[in-house]
């Protein structure tokens, strides 16, 4: 099952406020397997988007900059990881 562009918009809206290095990039969408065993999410499909930008340092460099986020299928924001 494809995940609604809806949900996927109004993620993005929400990690653009939390993290204004990566406004306006689109995610890359990647379905995750549901996992045996213990797990913190539920048997409902997940989903991680990842966004990625560029941060200027204070000596004005520029670093790549990750934002990763595992959602379910209705958009819930289960988990967000961000890395330089």
């Amino acid at each position: 099952m494809a995940l609604n562009q809806k949900v996927i918009q109004v993620v993005s809206h929400e990690i653009y406020r939390r993290f204004p290095e990566v406004k306006g990039k689109k995610p890359r969408v990647q379905q995750r397997s549901t996992t045996k065993g213990r797990s913190i999410f539920s048997s409902r499909p997940t989903y991680l988007l990842t966004f990625r930008g560029q941060a200027t340092t204070s000596t004005n460099k520029t670093m790549p900059y990750w934002v990763r986020v595992v959602i379910n299928d209705q958009g819930r924001i289960l988990k967000i990881t961000m890395s330089h």
